[in-house]
């Protein structure tokens, strides 16, 4: 089966696939996201607002905003944030960490009069975004969030703009490569994004369920769904699939010998993601109580940490993360569908 190597070139393709990229922003993500360019300062390049709040996919107003920050230089980025924000971490540090498993995701807080706006935020250099949205990225951690509704929500210059959006147009042709040995002999694009979701998150170990992907479907469709109707439009022209009436299937089905690839690529790619939680205990201010609540907040389960689990985590946590990696709603859910 061919493979795509080059998005399209036609403008209204391009634009097609590119749709929602400059949906306005909330006032509270716009706030955020001037507070980001100060921050991290003049090697700032482009912010993307990605995740819940921009999906408005059951987002809390108190939730954290989560972001793409896109800086030239990893160094210059950090030293520009000790001197405006002043984190817990060194700027060698953080910039030593930048070049293993990016990104690194840090949270920063706006304090508002009478409230406070938090912002999640994964920094990349532009080089390393445009790596981890092609086909030669090392795992699926940031094109399984960028194929999705996103905002491209600030760009410095003309050309900052045009390098983020080639990333985002990469991130969304993509999915045709890993998505493929994944998809049923007869798909339509709703069953098609819904394939996207299911493999992303099985390539991560997360707190939801099943139920999580249908309401990510339901809260994207009126953007997602057109974006992937003109993808698979495309493709039916490239030859990659066929079409009969409104469902697709692929011109060439992927072999075993694919399949197998395939999956050694996202185990591999789970385990990049499980090694990148330990630069959230480096960098991630507040990282225990963030993962606390987001699984009270994604599962339902309520976990109750002793002080002496609060104080040494790295050396008395281990039992209850064993414990909820086993027992957690994405393992349930699996095990339901076997």
């Amino acid at each position: 089966m061919p493979r795509l190597r080059q998005p399209p070139d036609e403008p209204a393709v391009r634009a097609a696939l590119l749709r929602g990229v400059d949906a306005p922003p909330s006032e509270d993500t716009a706030r955020l996201a001037t507070f980001l360019t100060r921050a991290f300062g003049a090697t700032t390049a482009a912010v993307i607002h990605y995740g819940s709040h921009a999906q408005s996919s059951d987002a809390r107003p108190d939730s954290a905003h989560d972001f793409f920050v896109i800086v030239d230089s990893y160094a210059d980025a950090y030293a520009s944030l000790t001197s405006t924000v002043r984190p817990s971490y060194s700027p060698r540090t953080a910039t030593a960490l930048a070049h293993v498993l990016p990104p690194n995701v840090i949270s920063l807080t706006l304090n508002e009069p009478g409230r406070k706006l938090r912002a999640k935020c994964a920094v990349l250099s532009t080089h390393d975004l445009r790596r981890l949205c092609s086909p030669r990225a090392p795992d699926h951690c940031t094109r399984g969030r960028l194929f999705q509704h996103v905002q491209l929500v600030w760009t410095r210059d003309a050309r900052s703009r045009q390098e983020a959006l080639d990333a985002l147009l990469d991130a969304r042709v993509g999915t045709i490569d890993w998505s493929r040995p994944y998809l049923p002999s007869v798909f339509n694009v709703e069953s098609y994004c819904r394939r996207l979701l299911e493999t992303s998150f099985a390539a991560e170990i997360r707190p939801e369920g099943g139920e999580r992907i249908a309401a990510l479907i339901a809260a994207q469709r009126d953007v997602v769904l057109p974006v992937y109707d003109s993808l698979l439009q495309w493709l039916v022209v490239s030859r990659i699939v066929t079409q009969e009436g409104n469902v697709y299937r692929l011109t060439a089905p992927p072999g075993l010998a694919r399949r197998a690839a395939s999956r050694l690529w996202f185990l591999k790619s789970k385990g990049r993601a499980t090694a990148r939680w330990l630069k959230y205990v480096a960098l991630y201010e507040g990282w225990l109580d963030y993962i606390v609540q987001k699984i009270a907040r994604r599962s339902g389960r309520t976990i109750v940490l002793t002080e002496r689990e609060r104080r040494w985590p790295l050396i008395f946590l281990w039992p209850k993360v064993i414990e909820y990696v086993r027992t957690r709603p994405q393992v349930r859910t699996a095990r339901k569908e076997e």
